[in-house]
C-alpha cells in the first residue's frame, strides 16, 4: 500500500487514528491537524466523552506547530475558543437535562454526588471550574455538574474563559518552548504518555480517597445499578 493510500485511509477510517500518540495523530491529519485538535478539545470539553488526549494533544500541537505550518497564536486561539464553547455546551446540558442524568442508585452519577458538588460550588465558587481544566475526565463533567447545580451563569462564563485560556495557553506554550530541547523533541511520544500519567494522578487520589471514605454499610456493588 502506498503512503498516499495509507494517508487517505487515515481520514476514511478515523477509528484507526492513533489517539494514544498525539504526534502521530497530528502528522496523519496533516493540513487538518489544527481542525482535528480543535474538534477533540471541543468534544472532550462539552460532549461527555472524556477519553481524548486533551493535555498531550495541546502540548504536542505547540511542540510541532512550526512543522505543521501553524502560527503559535493560531494554535492557541482556535483550541481556546473550542474549549470555552465546549464547556458552555456542557453547562447547557447540565442546566437543561442535568438532574435527569443523576439517580439515587446509579453507579457513577448518583444524586448524592450532585448534592456534594452543589456544596462544593457554594464553598469554593468558580475556582473549581479553572482547576478542573487540568484534570482529565474531571474537566469533561464539571461543566455538566455546574449547570445541574445551577451555578450562576455569569460567574460560570468568566471562570470558563479564564480556565480555558490558562489551560490551552500553558499547554501549547510549554510544548513550543520545550520543543527546542533535543531530548524532548526526539521523544514526543514518551512525553505525551508522561503528561497523561501525571494528569491522572489527582483522579487516582480522588478514587482512593472515595474508597477509603465509603460508608461500610453500603457494602459492595451488586453490578445491577
Amino acid at each position: 500500500m502506498t503512503p498516499e493510500v495509507i494517508h487517505t485511509a487515515g481520514f476514511l477510517a478515523p477509528q484507526l487514528l492513533p489517539l494514544g500518540d498525539p504526534a502521530q495523530l497530528l502528522e496523519q491529519l496533516g493540513p487538518w491537524a489544527l481542525a482535528g485538535m480543535t474538534l477533540m478539545v471541543f468534544v472532550e470539553s462539552g460532549l461527555l466523552f472524556p477519553f481524548l488526549p486533551g493535555d498531550s494533544l495541546l502540548f504536542t500541537g505547540g511542540l510541532l506547530h512550526q512543522a505543521l505550518h501553524v502560527p503559535l497564536w493560531l494554535m492557541i486561539l482556535v483550541p481556546f475558543i473550542a474549549a470555552v464553547a465546549g464547556d458552555q455546551v456542557g453547562y447547557y446540558l447540565g442546566h437543561r437535562f442535568g438532574r435527569r442524568f443523576f439517580k439515587d442508585d446509579a453507579r457513577f452519577l448518583k444524586t448524592s454526588y450532585l448534592d456534594q458538588t452543589e456544596d462544593f460550588f457554594r464553598k469554593y465558587g468558580g475556582r473549581s471550574i479553572v482547576l478542573a481544566r487540568f484534570v482529565p475526565i474531571v474537566r469533561t463533567y464539571v461543566p455538566l455538574v455546574a449547570g445541574a447545580a445551577r451555578h450562576p451563569y455569569r460567574e460560570f462564563v468568566g471562570w470558563n474563559v479564564l480556565g480555558g485560556f490558562l489551560w490551552v495557553t500553558i499547554m501549547v506554550v510549554a510544548g513550543s518552548l520545550l520543543g527546542g530541547i533535543p531530548l524532548i523533541r526526539d521523544h514526543v511520544d514518551l512525553i505525551a504518555i508522561g503528561i497523561v500519567v501525571l494528569s491522572l494522578i489527582p483522579v487516582g487520589i480522588q478514587i482512593i480517597t472515595s474508597l477509603r471514605n465509603r460508608d461500610p454499610q453500603e457494602g459492595p456493588s451488586t453490578g445491577r445499578d
